[in-house]
């Protein structure tokens, strides 16, 4: 009988999970562990920066670990030609899936029509280059009312990408469950939802998994597994 804690196996847990490695000053041993860790226990991604694709994608070939990486990151404020471009290279060098984030400051200044094809732009870039490509638009929720998350997930829904994710990890606030809630109802089923930011401890990925998330971005894996293991019955 396969072991279980509120229901979920570590199999379902760990496939929830995309593993970050974003730290500036992460070294090549941190790409390298990181890859290794997520191999082992069979997480959906390994979440790198773009100058570590080629690296990740090296070290994950045969597994079925995805490399994901982040676009624009993590202000949001680089122009769309540069999005577009970081875009197509990561996807060239073997990323799967793609973090972008959508421009703070045109979103927050009202600029809607901006945001839209700011992320149009990406996604048709990138669904040209890899049509089963995975993007994610990161809003920064923590700098956001919830208006404007709200308008946040309904452009990012017009722009044709796959998921709303609520953080980079590296602003004021991380994933709320408040965000996330508001996120999912905003969405529905059409889109998924990734949490990302402060996602450290078993249950709190479980509270957001049963809240609809479909991934949570996670630096403390290795952690949370071993929790896993220690808890399920």
């Amino acid at each position: 009988m396969t072991a279980t804690y509120r229901g979920y196996t570590l199999d379902e847990v760990a496939q929830t999970i995309d593993h970050s490695v974003l730290k500036p000053d992460a070294t090549m041993k941190d790409i390298v562990d990181g890859c290794q860790l997520a191999a082992k226990h069979h997480t959906a991604t390994v979440c790198i920066r773009p100058c570590d694709v080629e690296l990740a994608v090296s070290l994950l070939s045969g597994t079925d670990v995805g490399v994901a990486t982040v676009i624009g990151f993590p202000h949001g404020t680089t122009t769309t030609a540069t999005k577009v471009f970081e875009s197509v290279e990561a996807l060239h060098n073997g990323a799967v899936e793609l973090d972008m984030v959508l421009n703070i400051s045109a979103l927050v200044s009202g600029d809607y029509d901006f945001v839209k094809q700011d992320i149009d732009a990406v996604v048709r870039a990138a669904k040209a280059q890899l049509p089963t490509c995975q993007i994610k638009v990161i809003f920064e929720t923590a700098l956001l009312t919830d208006e404007q998350i709200v308008t946040a997930c309904e452009l990012t829904e017009a722009a044709g990408a796959d998921y709303v994710k609520t953080s980079t990890g590296f602003s004021t606030g991380g994933a709320t469950m408040h965000a996330v809630k508001l996120m999912k109802q905003t969405v529905g089923d059409r889109l998924k939802v990734k949490s990302s930011g402060g996602v450290k401890t078993l249950d709190q990925l479980i509270d957001y998994m049963e809240a609809g998330v479909s991934r949570s971005g996670c630096s403390a894996t290795e952690a949370v597994l071993t929790e896993f293991m220690a808890k399920a019955r």
